[in-house]
């Protein structure tokens, strides 16, 4: 049985996600004229792009982690 903090979470993202699907349906479906074909190659760049950033950034993070450098410091006395 899941709590009702739990039930409450999944509630306000499933709207979220609800409310996010109709703004990118209305904005597509929308009156004007079409997008032009540069228009599609610079949304398909821009979105490589990002995932690409977004690829790395993971990578880097699990690479750091890997390799101890998220470890907490170790401090020598010398005295």
């Amino acid at each position: 049985m899941r709590g009702s903090g739990t039930i409450l979470v999944i509630t306000v993202l499933l709207g979220l996600l609800a409310a996010v699907g109709w703004f990118a349906w209305s904005g597509l479906a929308g009156p004007g004229e079409p997008m032009p074909p540069e228009g599609y190659v610079a949304l398909a760049l821009g979105a490589l792009i990002a995932a690409l950033a977004g690829i790395g950034l993971m990578a880097l993070g699990f690479y750091s982690s890997r390799r101890g450098y998220d470890e907490p410091p170790h401090f020598r006395r010398d005295y």
